[in-house]
């Protein structure tokens, strides 16, 4: 078993890197890497603003209104919406609540139970836990690029987490987020999610589950809400992800367009006061001495309304021999947590997101995320190209 190391990376460090600086406050491009399979991708509207629903789902809009009020409950296993151009997320105002933020719960697809010590491939030996640590109060001034995202599946009101990250085509005005693959779409077995959102900086002052349904607007979401109008993940996790066992993980990526609820004019990133860059070509991790996973852990015995994060030194888990090998850290979080960022420090002494949670073992002693490498810059450079003009 590996020793538990944490100074390199510590949550002071992220804070010093993130905190707010006193100003704070057509056709679609959805070929990844350049290929039609590299990725799948999702648009809820055209240029002028205006909604545009698939093919197979209502399109009038007094049947748009029905959809607001409730008709995207009428899930159907058989026909989820799967493919690019299938995404439907129209804004949907009021619908994240205090109350229904605090009691949305983790997917079954955050951890996976298989024993992988079998597996073929570089696989390091298992690392010991590292308990998670509250990240420090308030968040805006501590992590604000990291909040929740809640989204609807059949079972109800779901969550996972994020990070905001840079937009290469809007330098300082991003609208970019990145989650994991199962935060937006269910997989092999299913299709895309609905309602998805982005709420920076949740639970700012980390209140009590017991006084959130009362709290002010401005303490659970201090930075509003953010509705996702184009979403994006790897194809290999659509065709291959599944709840348990860790198929399609080493694929579990993703990256949302967002714009906000009650729009001000402003991006994501001016709103946050900063944005995280993404290193797609990030060392093997022998190399990397200190990682950092961020999220808010909502499976027992946490509740989902704080934010955490856990270091170490990295090791390797390789799922099969074929496919990238991932990233792993002692870690305590649990189910929640899947989609929160991975930060380094790249070779400038930089911090970057390098990967985000995707696995981990029933018992939480451990997280694993994918290495991001061709496949994940793809879809990113396609989200970015795709908005570049507007």
């Amino acid at each position: 078993m590996s020793s538990i190391r944490r100074p390199v990376l510590a949550s002071a460090a992220l804070a010093a890197v993130l905190a707010l600086t006193a100003t704070a406050c057509g056709p679609s491009d959805d070929k990844a890497a350049g290929s039609d399979s590299a990725s799948a991708s999702a648009d809820q509207g055209d240029k002028s603003g205006g909604f545009k629903l698939p093919k197979d789902l209502p399109t009038s809009l007094k049947d748009l209104d029905k959809w607001k009020n409730g008709a995207w409950k009428n899930w159907s296993k058989d026909d989820w919406l799967r493919e690019a151009r299938d995404f439907v997320n129209p804004i949907i105002k009021g619908h994240w609540k205090p109350e229904t933020m605090k009691d949305a719960h983790t997917s079954d697809k955050t951890l996976g139970t298989k024993d992988f010590s079998d597996d073929q491939g570089t696989t390091d030996p298992e690392p010991s836990p590292v308990q998670a640590k509250p990240v420090g109060l308030p968040y805006t001034r501590n992590a604000a690029p990291v909040g929740k995202v809640f989204f609807d599946s059949p079972q109800g009101h779901m969550v996972c987490s994020a990070t905001v990250v840079k937009d290469p085509a809007h330098p300082g005005k991003s609208n970019m987020v990145w989650t994991a693959g199962h935060c937006v779409h269910a997989g092999k077995k299913g299709g895309w999610y609905r309602n998805i959102a982005f709420v920076p900086a949740y639970n700012n002052k980390g209140l009590p589950a017991s006084q959130l349904n009362a709290a002010p607007e401005q303490d659970v979401a201090p930075y509003g809400v953010w509705w996702a109008d184009w979403a994006q993940t790897s194809s290999q996790w659509i065709s291959q992800g599944a709840e348990s066992g860790g198929a399609g993980a080493p694929y579990d990526f993703s990256v949302l367009h967002v714009k906000q609820e009650n729009g001000t004019g402003k991006s994501l990133e001016e709103t946050v006061g900063t944005a995280l860059p993404v290193d797609f070509d990030a060392p093997k991790a022998p190399e990397i001495s200190s990682m950092g996973a961020w999220g808010y852990p909502a499976a027992p015995p946490f509740d989902g309304q704080k934010m955490y994060d856990c270091i170490d030194k990295p090791g390797r888990l390789t799922l099969r021999a074929e496919q990238p090998t991932m990233y792993r850290i002692g870690c305590t979080m649990t189910g929640g947590s899947s989609g929160g960022g991975w930060f380094a420090r790249g070779a400038d002494g930089k911090l970057a997101l390098v990967s985000n949670t995707s696995i981990g073992p029933a018992t939480s002693t451990w997280l694993a995320g994918p290495r991001l490498g061709p496949e994940a810059k793809g879809l990113y450079d396609a989200i970015s190209r795709k908005f570049a003009n507007r």
